[in-house]
């Protein structure tokens, strides 16, 4: 009973599948239609050749008639070679239908990508994405039409063998339609054994990709520690357990084919037997008995090789339940109903009463208030991991808020359309992503329409016009995959025209400066300076002096905002973080505040007036 149950849940599923995948097939359906109408004949002329031999042993080997010794031959031939163009063209037009339906799903997975949120990148590897978004609509489209090729033409030809099996003894025609039945109940079972396998084994493929990823992109940080031989473990473990996992998929899957070869050679057995009884019985002449053994191999012969098939159709049914899992699931960040468009910046931002946190149960922000006026620069501060880059992602909507709200002019981002939201907004990260091609087009990728004036202007402001002078081919430059061709003050310029061509009247800096040179450091403060003008900006810096400009402080401590003020308000509250902060680092000679100084936790102190802090870091 339970394991009828289970046999109809997988055979939904199949349904289920296909019949999901069927409205990406609906524009092409004419040609898949014909693809699908020509596999009929093509199964249909298998019985041809087992039909033929009837008429050839009775009257050629028997009666020694030279009238069908001709005319057979020829027809058999005849035959083949119309099997063989429709087969052609049934490839020919399955191969093009399915390009198509893979291009489709290509693209319509990689628009789906493009509207997950933050998080969905942050808990899936590079390699995963690889595989679920590109390869998974191969697996998909192509393995659902050879499959669907397959199994017409194989259907057809079964009917046709199965009439020519009658036709010639509807005795022997019910033990190898018994036969028939009894090799389809292994397949099931082999079918449940082998899904968990496939579904690790496909795990484990993904997770090379992400190997080869990593090496590429930390090929640097490989050679600097010498981690080749680590690399060489990590994919090697993951070859071995793909090994491992294709042994057990053999180890279940390959007792098969001999069974089905011992219970087919059953069937040809009995068939023999009671075949020779009917003949010298005289109820069937020697060419019925020629004709319905020849039809009875064609018959079995393609289901002994079912069990190679089994694995390659789990595969191709699960992706495609990936692919429609996808394709069906829904973005947690996206346009409310009724969501409005977001017309620049008229009174100002503000945080009120914000929770978040990456991980359930523990909240990186925790009742954040803050409120930054039209046109004001704001530093935030606080030590690493107290929520200064969570404020800030939360600003484009990269996260929303578990509870609480942000606001643009009184009015929720919520409710403002993510594109108009965005559109409002220009970021310059630490380590800003540069795409591949050339100067000009990542510039432009602020503003896709930019007259040349406009590009001028952004290359002035971001301190670029002499680098650009002394390139050959000047802004139409290759950078190479990631920028990897410039320095990184350079990439960072590049960043701020990009930023500065949007024209957004909300910019983020996040520690835009910390990762670079003294000497880039200025020439990039520069750009940053020029790009502030007129903008209400938000900033996480390090610099002292970029600080001590700022209209407002901001001092961030676990998740809350616990001073504001001008750096002359925060340095007259006594006992205040920031004027601890401060004196330490002006003690010590420093020109930043930086993460590197580590200091202990707050806490009152009868040797000082002051307090002291740990990881305070970051301006």
């Amino acid at each position: 009973m339970l394991n009828r149950a289970v046999r109809k849940i997988r055979s939904m599923r199949f349904l289920k599948a296909y019949v999901g995948i069927l409205p990406y097939i609906k524009p092409y359906s004419f040609r898949a239609m014909l693809a699908v109408t020509l596999c009929i004949p093509i199964g249909a002329l298998d019985a041809v050749i087992a039909l033929s031999l009837k008429p050839y042993t009775d009257s050629v080997m028997i009666e020694k008639s030279t009238q069908a010794a001709w005319y057979i031959p020829f027809a058999i031939v005849s035959f083949a070679i119309i099997q063989g163009i429709l087969n052609y063209f049934a490839t020919y037009l399955n191969t093009w239908v399915g390009g198509k339906i893979t291009n489709d799903l290509k693209f319509k997975l990689y628009r789906k990508l493009l509207t997950f949120e933050t998080a969905f990148f942050d808990k899936n590897c590079s390699g995963d994405v690889v595989f679920r978004f590109n390869a998974d609509a191969d697996a998909a489209s192509s393995g659902l039409l050879v499959k669907l090729k397959m199994v017409v033409s194989r259907f057809f030809s079964s009917i046709s063998l199965i009439i020519t099996l009658i036709y010639n003894s509807w005795q022997l025609s019910v033990i190898a339609v018994v036969i028939l039945g009894m090799i389809f109940i292994p397949i099931t079972r082999v079918r449940a054994k082998v899904e968990e396998t496939v579904s690790k084994f496909t795990a484990a493929a993904s997770s090379i990709v992400t190997v080869y990823n990593e090496s590429y992109t930390g090929n640097k940080t490989i050679s600097s520690y010498n981690l080749a031989p680590h690399q060489e473990n990590k994919l090697s473990s993951i070859l071995k357990l793909m090994f491992r996992l294709n042994i057990k998929m053999t180890q279940r899957s390959s007792w098969l084919s001999p069974l089905m070869h011992i219970i087919v050679s059953i069937g040809i057995g009995l068939s023999i037997a009671y075949g020779s009884y009917l003949i010298t019985t005289d109820q069937i002449t020697n060419g019925n008995f020629v004709s319905f053994i020849t039809a009875l191999i064609m018959l079995y012969s393609p289901i002994k090789g079912l069990s190679g098939n089994v694995k390659d159709f789990q595969m191709t049914l699960m992706a495609i339940e990936r692919v429609l899992k996808i394709l069906g699931s829904e973005t947690k960040i996206k346009n409310r109903v009724g969501a409005i468009e977001l017309q620049g910046v008229n009174s100002g931002i503000e945080f009120k009463n914000v929770k978040f946190g990456y991980v359930s149960r523990k909240q990186i922000l925790n009742n954040f208030s803050c409120k930054i006026q039209k046109g004001e620069k704001i530093a935030f501060v606080g030590k690493s991991g107290g929520g200064k880059t969570t404020v800030v992602n939360l600003l484009p909507r990269f996260y929303d808020v578990i509870s609480g709200s942000i606001k643009i002019d009184g009015v929720d981002i919520r409710n403002y359309t993510l594109e108009s939201l965005r559109n409002n907004i220009s970021v310059v990260f630490q380590d800003n992503f540069l795409f591949s091609g050339t100067i000009r087009e990542n510039i432009l990728l602020g503003k896709h329409d930019a007259i040349e004036e406009e590009i001028e202007k952004a290359l002035q402001i971001a301190c670029l016009e002499e680098f650009i002078k002394s390139l050959k081919n000047g802004l139409d430059t290759q950078i190479g995959e990631r920028g990897i061709l410039l320095s990184g003050g350079q990439k960072q310029r590049i960043a701020i025209a990009r930023a500065f061509i949007k024209n957004a009247p909300i910019i983020i800096l996040d520690e835009a400066t910390s990762a670079l040179d003294n000497k880039s450091e200025e020439t990039v403060q520069k750009a940053i300076d020029n790009l502030m003008v007129d903008k209400t900006v938000i900033f996480i810096a390090h610099r002292l002096s970029t600080i001590k400009n700022a209209d407002r402080i901001v001092v961030i401590d676990d998740g809350c905002a616990v001073e504001i003020g001008t750096h002359e308000e925060l340095m007259a509250i006594k006992n205040g973080l920031y004027k601890s902060l401060y004196k330490i680092h002006l003690k010590n000679g420093k020109k930043s505040l930086s993460y590197q100084h580590q200091m202990v936790n707050i806490k009152d102190s009868k040797k000082a007036n002051e307090p002291v802090f740990e990881n305070f870091s970051h301006l």
